[in-house]
């Protein structure tokens, strides 16, 4: 069992699946085969536009955090991670929220799911509580990298306790689909896409499973390593 940096617990659709299909093609990469797609063709954007503006969502894969990447502690490994995670969705029941919605979160688009969705909430905070004991402390400049985005005084306490400052209360379940963009290029790309993206907000969102990830390190893209299904 190969050993990761990092580990971050994510919904991520099957790749046969319609939504599975435009992610992983939009951002050019099947995570779990660890594969290049080629990229879609859309009106008014061109490959290299595409490939430009999702450099960052491309090396993660596409997915929507439950739990953010961290480092196993001493003592802690992969098999013990697994297990944990196997337990914790065998309480969980699967979830069905609104459907989705392009939008624009900050200066990135993301595709975000619509009321009710305090029990995908619940789910992450879970996850974020339940497997805290695997993770390894962030350090000093770590955590000064998070607070450069400036906290407000419950994200800061909730980068100390839990190693993130967008969890529980201030945690926002979004699938990113690209870097952050200047106004231009927002409105842009969120124009082209759309009317590709119309069919995929025609049903409600739901999850029956969770991903485990794992980050090989030096930049290189995120690994889809196991599926769980939520039981509960």
């Amino acid at each position: 069992m190969t050993d990761y940096q990092r580990y971050a617990l994510y919904f991520a659709p099957h790749a046969e699946s319609d939504l599975g299909t435009f992610g992983n093609g939009w951002l050019g990469r099947e995570p779990a085969q660890d594969i290049d797609l080629p990229r879609p063709e859309i009106s008014n954007l061109n490959a290299n536009d595409i490939i430009a503006a999702t450099t960052s969502p491309t090396r993660y894969g596409f997915h929507g955090t439950l739990k953010p990447p961290f480092a196993l502690k001493n003592g802690q490994g992969r098999a013990d991670l697994e297990a944990a995670v196997e337990s914790l969705c065998a309480d969980a029941a699967p979830i069905t929220c609104g459907p989705l919605i392009l939008k624009s979160i900050g200066q990135f688009l993301a595709l975000v799911p619509t009321e009710p969705v305090t029990p995908l909430e619940n789910l992450a905070g879970m996850l974020v509580r339940g497997l805290d004991g695997f993770r390894e402390p962030e350090d000093a400049a770590g955590m000064n990298k998070r607070r450069s985005a400036g906290l407000t005084e419950r994200q800061e306490d909730y980068l100390i306790a839990w190693g993130y400052p967008y969890v529980m209360e201030e945690f926002r379940f979004h699938l990113t689909l690209s870097n952050k963009l200047d106004p231009e290029q927002l409105a842009r790309f969120e124009a082209s896409l759309r009317p590709i993206i119309a069919p995929l907000c025609d049903a409600p969102f739901q999850i029956d499973d969770i991903c485990l990830f794992g980050d090989p390190g030096n930049g290189k893209p995120f690994r889809l390593l196991k599926r769980f299904a939520l039981t509960g």
